[in-house]
């Protein structure tokens, strides 16, 4: 990297970050508008595109923020574990796809058989615990996580994380149908099929501009830090699109430099080095969300199939009098 490379890396990363900032704004901006657009269609009385019932109460708005939340972390974990499996271990998509094939298969189980604890847990408590399981499962893949990484780890890993998942959307998806009005349930799908759509799409774009980014960051420090990357090599390879490499892609790209032997070797750790940091950054970030979700889980339906919500007993017994007076 030349005299002016360092000031051109910033320049990059800021350049960014400032899109990522401003398309998160306009993102909101967007939503904000559809919902002041879609009730002045009611108040008009028109027909919305989301009739906003569907989210009018607390216990609908947090099953959508729950759902965003756990179907994002889906998408994160789907992107960063088949990355680092095939550019650490250098398998193909193929196998890639196998080895992620127990995970799908937990999620699908999980999904079909958590309907069986309806009649012991409350949605609340399904919810906190799916969370919390979630949150389990990316704290031991960031603490197992090597470069040498072992086959029983990641499926341990991520079957906990794939039985909370499948619970978690099954949860939610029932929540959202059985707090909707009736007359509304048929628009339940639809602001589901919305829901996960943008989470996956969120979930998937934040967690690779994260990663590189956070690879970005470290390889750039620990390139700096070798006395042995000198700024003549540097200036022979391009910093300012830093990527997951493979080692074996890293060598190829080398060979056509001056770099020597114990330079290629010094470039290859910097490179496995901060692969395996950014990795492990990514997965806490990940967990620190999953925690964070613990807090719209806190507020679905704490009732059982079956029983009567507080309020709507209260309800009853307000009529009660009512008529009595």
């Amino acid at each position: 990297m030349g005299p002016g490379g360092g000031h051109c890396e910033c320049a990059f990363q800021r350049s960014r970050s400032v899109a990522g900032t401003i398309l998160i704004i306009i993102g909101i901006v967007l939503g904000q508008a559809f919902f002041l657009w879609t009730h002045r269609r009611e108040r008009a009385g028109r027909t919305p595109l989301l009739p906003l019932q569907v989210i009018d109460s607390p216990e609908e708005r947090a099953a959508v923020y729950a759902m965003f939340a756990v179907v994002a972390l889906e998408a994160a974990l789907n992107f960063s574990v088949p990355l680092y499996i095939q550019i650490v271990q250098g398998r193909s998509p193929i196998a890639t796809a196998v080895a992620m094939m127990p995970f799908n298969l937990t999620v699908f189980f999980a999904a079909m058989l958590v309907v069986r604890f309806y009649e012991r847990l409350t949605p609340r408590q399904i919810g906190r615990y799916g969370f919390t399981l979630c949150t389990a499962a990316l704290l031991w893949l960031a603490f197992v996580v090597r470069n040498d990484w072992s086959e029983f780890a990641v499926l341990l890993g991520l079957v906990l994380f794939g039985i909370g998942q499948g619970a978690l959307v099954t949860l939610l998806f029932n929540v959202l149908v059985t707090a909707s009005p009736k007359g509304v349930a048929g628009d339940v799908g639809s602001l589901r099929g919305t829901a996960n759509n943008l989470a996956a799409a969120v979930g998937t774009a934040v967690a690779g501009a994260l990663m590189v980014g956070v690879l970005s960051v470290i390889a750039l420090a620990g390139i700096a830090a070798s006395p042995k990357l000198t700024p003549e090599l540097q200036a022979q390879v391009d910093l300012d699109n830093i990527n997951f490499v493979s080692n074996e892609r890293l060598q190829t790209v080398l060979a056509s430099t001056s770099a020597s032997p114990a330079q290629v070797a010094e470039a290859v750790r910097v490179n496995s080095e901060a692969r395996l940091r950014a990795l492990k950054i990514g997965l806490l970030l990940m967990a620190g969300l999953a925690l964070l979700a613990i807090i719209p889980a806190g507020r679905l339906p704490d009732f059982r199939p079956g029983e009567i919500p507080s309020d709507e007993v209260e309800d009853q017994s307000n009529s009660s009098k009512t008529r009595a007076t």
